[in-house]
């Protein structure tokens, strides 16, 4: 057996400093208090477990992302004063990305994720079926999507009148550290 995690839980500690209290006023026979100790080191070691850990596994199959979504990062640059953000996460083994694109300051006509590096303008991969901020969406992305979105290869693009063909904003996808 390999031990892991030692700890002492607050209840467990004042238990067994009353019983060394008894032990050493005499308050117990002397020849009961090796047995005692023994029993105190037990007790305090048998009450130790993981049930109140607080932490939560780490599951390393999601992958948390997020951008910042503005003129500047346009192909090319806009002056455009409007913002956004966009979170999601991406599940690694079902590759099953969720997200959420919120935005303020101007009338968006079109919406979508394109694949491409920061700078570089791409091709649409997944266009939003809502353009109302706060925009929800689920797609399950095929491995290459997936790979290009975890290593900074997809950016947002919001479309206006004002900027129908190129976007007015783009936020380009990184995994949240």
């Amino acid at each position: 057996m390999l031990i892991t995690d030692v700890h002492l839980d607050y209840g467990t500690v004042f238990y067994v400093g009353i019983l060394f209290y008894f032990i050493n006023h005499s308050l117990f026979p002397m020849n009961k208090a090796p047995f005692l100790l023994l029993f105190a080191v037990a007790l305090a070691f048998t009450a130790c477990n993981n049930d109140d850990d607080n932490t939560p596994p780490v599951d390393t199959n999601i992958v948390n992302l997020t951008a910042t979504i503005d003129g500047k990062q346009e192909v090319p640059t806009t002056p455009s004063t409007a913002t956004g953000t966009f979170t999601g996460t991406l599940n690694k083994t079902t590759r099953v990305l969720t997200y959420v694109v919120t935005y303020v300051g101007l009338t968006v006509t079109a919406g979508h994720l394109h694949r491409g590096a920061p700078g570089v303008a791409g091709p649409v991969v997944i266009p939003f079926s809502s353009l109302t901020s706060p925009i929800n969406g689920t797609a399950t992305l095929r491995q290459t999507l997936a790979d290009s979105l975890v290593n900074g290869l997809v950016y947002v693009n919001l479309h206006t009148a004002a900027y129908p063909a190129t976007g007015e904003i783009r936020g380009n996808i990184t995994v949240k550290p």
